[in-house]
């Protein structure tokens, strides 16, 4: 009796056991992947989490900058003091959790997928390197919205930023239309248009590139920070398990493995590459767009709990210098005060010792 006890416990068990590394297997998440990276930029392999808001402070420290709060992330380690990357290029695939990257140096699960922006990492860059004009670009096709800042203005005036002119790009000599399978993707479809714009957007960003090489030989680093949402349209309108979104999803990764060899390439084997894909984002981004040279305005108005104001990080530093200068020049002023009071003008001044003499003779 008791054998079959345990005989059928034991099935019971390996039936579960594996149901469970099925269930494993099967379920991916969202990513944070790593193309290309330079040799003294070490990325460790491992299933370590990301936190989605911690991209822009991971990104700054692959470019040497500085972060408030310490990145206690075993990924990245520590690298040269003095060498840093020419450039960071920070790519954002919206509707899929994972994709098909063969030839990257690091892939990590990424957790809390909240939306986040580059501003922080594009501030640290125009302050550390206003007199070089760095490259700062910020491109989201699929809500026209663009953002250049420095040389990104001369370089990337000819890129098409509307969805008006990315679709008349697409009809003309040298499109991707006439190079990309496009298999059961339509050239009628919005949604289909849509995907063929962001990955045309790629490929014309890669062209210019190539046309200015120079941008890679500066010693300003830049940033490259693009978002595409083709891939949400298609599984919106075609369903997840579509051969549209099938195709769609292989011809990205196709193209995004082909532009971060040729970034990659381009900037002397001295930039990073990733990729992030999040099937979707748990809060929806509202951005405002403004000038990265408008001065920032705390206030504290609508503030329910009465909070104090907030201040800079470095407040502390310039309280200390003005607080010990005002008592250095304090005590000059006391000491200065009290041996003039104390002055005997007919010995300690050379004035009056003049003039007595002078008396005196006559």
């Amino acid at each position: 009796m008791s054998v079959k006890i345990l005989r059928r416990m034991e099935s019971v068990f390996t039936v579960t056991l594996t149901f469970y590394c099925l269930f494993t297997v099967g379920v991916h998440g969202d990513s944070f992947t790593v193309l290309q990276a330079p040799e003294f930029v070490s990325f460790q392999k491992g299933d370590w989490p990301v936190s989605g808001e911690k991209i822009p402070d991971l990104v700054a420290l692959t470019m040497g900058f500085s972060v408030q709060e310490d990145l206690l992330w075993p990924g990245l380690q520590a690298g040269p003091l003095f060498q840093r990357p020419r450039a960071n290029i920070l790519v954002v695939v919206r509707g899929v959790d994972s994709l098909a990257l063969p030839q990257s140096v690091a892939s990590y699960p990424l957790e809390n997928p909240v939306p986040f922006t580059m501003d922080s990492v594009a501030e640290t860059v125009h302050s550390l390197f206003a007199e070089d004009t760095p490259v700062v670009l910020q491109l989201a096709p699929s809500e026209e919205r663009l953002y250049m800042l420095g040389k990104a203005n001369a370089v990337f005036e000819d890129l098409p930023v509307t969805l008006q002119q990315i679709r008349a790009r697409l009809s003309q000599d040298g499109s991707v239309l006439s190079s990309l399978p496009l298999n059961s993707l339509s050239r009628n479809a919005e949604a289909d248009l849509l995907f063929l714009s962001e990955v045309q957007v790629l490929h014309d960003i890669t062209a210019l590139l190539q046309r200015h090489r120079h941008l890679a030989k500066d010693h300003s680093p830049d940033l490259y920070s693009l978002e595409l949402s083709g891939l949400e349209e298609l599984s919106r309108l075609y369903g997840p398990d579509s051969p549209q979104y099938r195709d769609a999803t292989a011809l990205l990764a196709s193209v995004l493995q082909k532009f971060g060899q040729d970034v990659y390439g381009l900037y002397g084997n001295s930039s990073v590459v990733e990729v992030v894909t999040v099937k979707a984002f748990e809060a929806p981004l509202t951005r405002k767009s403004r000038s990265i040279l408008e001065s920032r305005q705390i206030s504290n108005r609508g503030s329910l709990y009465n909070l104090a104001h907030k201040y800079d990080v470095e407040y502390a530093v310039v309280f200390n210098i003005v607080l010990w200068l005002m008592i250095v020049l304090a005590l000059a002023v006391i000491v200065v005060a009290y041996n003039l009071w104390n002055m005997d003008p007919g010995y300690d001044s050379i004035i009056y010792r003049m003039t007595n003499q002078k008396i005196r003779m006559d």
